[in-house]
């Protein structure tokens, strides 16, 4: 008996549980009988549930006046149309809160500044989407490193070096290219320990000048993130792991990249 062949769109489509139920036999039979695409699946599963950890509760944040405002109807002649419109306040909700509700709610040291909260949020979506891969955590891996470091850099505009933290246990494992809020592509640097947990360094350029900030600290669920701007450049470093952990790390991290080259 020839098994039906089973597309990408169909794993996806199992992974986000829209898959259609007839199709549901065929393609677990087709996971059971290829192990790396069951890993692919489970991956894409961890990640659906880490951003609904992420973003989820801000369905539940009350929409902010400036928002009823904006989407309340000219005037009462237009009443005809107020629940599209509430619809639509809804979605710019959903839109602005999915984006940013979870850095804007708290953290340490938070400041009203775009730039840093906009890097930090970035930071931890690309974390979350990435780190759980099994086949493709980073675009390029470690044994590139040179070449990794050299597309990096020209990319971004600026000489990147990923700092070694083996002393602290983590391992480079290779990196990515990932696209920007606007203001050019961004890098991921991406590393591991023997346990298997990840980190990343999220390292971006900033358009808007040479500035600099202190490190602040974010933290959603498990999900923290260190943060700060120097110069032209924005870095974010990001994990599941305690605050003093990550500090120490990001401390370490600060100081590879102050240091004269």
């Amino acid at each position: 008996m020839t098994m039906q062949a089973i597309s990408e769109a169909q794993l996806h489509a199992l992974a986000d549980g829209v898959l259609q139920e007839e199709q549901r036999a065929a393609v677990d039979a087709h996971l059971r009988a290829h192990p790396q695409d069951a890993a692919r699946v489970a991956a894409w599963r961890e990640q659906n549930r880490q951003l609904r950890a992420l973003f989820d509760p801000v369905l539940d944040e009350a929409v902010p006046p400036a928002l009823r405002q904006a989407a309340a109807p000219p005037a009462a002649n237009y009443a005809w149309y107020r629940p599209a419109m509430q619809a639509a306040a809804a979605i710019v909700l959903l839109i602005a809160g999915g984006a940013g509700g979870w850095l804007l709610r708290g953290g340490d040291s938070m400041t009203a500044s775009a730039s840093p909260i906009s890097l930090a949020r970035s930071a931890a979506i690309a974390h979350a989407v990435y780190t759980p891969e099994v086949r493709h955590p980073v675009e390029v891996g470690v044994e590139q490193e040179a070449h990794l470091v050299q597309w990096l850099s020209k990319r971004l505009g600026s000489k990147l070096q990923p700092p070694a933290l083996s002393q602290l246990g983590y391992h480079l494992i290779g990196g990515r290219l990932l696209p920007g809020d606007g203001d050019g592509p961004v890098a991921q640097f991406m590393y591991e320990e023997g346990g298997g947990k990840r980190l990343t360094l999220y390292v971006a350029r900033e358009r808007a000048g040479k500035q600099e900030t202190a490190f602040r600290y974010t933290q959603e669920k498990d999900l923290g993130v260190f943060y700060w701007i120097d110069g032209q450049m924005g870095y974010a470093l990001s994990a599941r792991l305690p605050k003093a952990e990550l500090g120490k790390i990001a401390d370490a991290v600060y100081a590879q990249l102050e240091a004269p080259r």
